[in-house]
Parts: structure tokens; C-alpha cells; sequence
């Protein structure tokens, strides 16, 4: 399954590449568990994910880079920006795993990441560190 698009939830939300070459980190600071935990903000960002609900700002460009970081492993990510992917990747597997197939559906129809990825989605349902 696919898990680095939600690089997209926890860059919280990115909203651009810097000039450096990597995400911009104007959004690292965002709580993450605040988010995930409160069913009013993960439902906004899950719709504007899926296509379903308004995007905020943060939200759309969220949308539009989780493309690019599928492809590329999250090679434009912080360190910071991949162990938040990987709690938001966590928390979707193990708390909400029908969010977590229609956004994978949506970001991944043709399974490519899917299978990429697998052995990390086997790692995250058996309780053990991805990395």
C-alpha cells in the first residue's frame, strides 16, 4: 500500500518546494496529533484530500504534491516531514483503515506504490518502526 502520500497530511501540508530543493517547512510546526485527533480538522483535510469537501490553502497544495511525493519516495521531504508522514501513515492504518483505501484508491488506482510500499504497511500493522 502507499503510504508516503500522506507526507501530504503531515507537511500539514505543504506548500511549496523551496529553493533548496526541498518542501518548504513553513508547516512543520503544525500539530499533527491535534489534527488526527480532532475529527472536525482530519475530516475537512480527508474530503479536500479525496476531492469531496473545500480545500484550505495548505489543503490544495497538499493535494497537489502528494503526486510528486509518491514518485519520487519523498525525496523532497525533511527528515521532519518523513517521520510525520510516517505517524500520519500509522494512525490511518491502525485508526482509520477505510480512509486510508479510498485515499490510497484516489492517489495510487493502478497499485504502482502500492506494491512498492507493501513491506512497509506489513511493518506499521505489526507494530514495528518503518525505518
Amino acid at each position: 500500500m502507499d503510504y508516503k502520500f500522506f507526507v501530504v497530511m503531515q507537511i500539514g501540508v505543504i506548500s511549496s518546494v523551496c529553493a533548496a530543493g526541498t518542501y518548504t517547512d513553513k508547516y512543520d510546526n503544525v500539530n499533527l496529533d491535534e489534527v488526527l485527533n480532532n475529527e472536525r480538522l482530519y475530516r475537512n483535510y480527508f474530503n479536500c484530500l479525496q476531492g469531496k469537501g473545500k480545500c484550505t490553502l495548505d489543503g490544495a497544495i497538499l493535494k497537489e504534491v502528494i503526486p510528486s511525493a509518491l514518485k519520487t519516495d519523498c525525496a523532497l521531504c525533511s527528515v521532519r516531514q518523513k517521520k510525520g508522514a510516517e505517524k500520519v501513515l500509522i494512525f490511518l492504518i491502525t485508526k482509520k483503515p477505510d480512509d486510508f483505501k479510498i485515499l490510497e484508491d484516489k492517489f495510487d488506482p493502478e497499485g504502482v506504490y502500492r506494491k512498492k510500499y507493501e513491506a512497509q504497511r506489513k511493518l506499521v500493522e505489526e507494530g514495528k518502526p518503518i525505518h
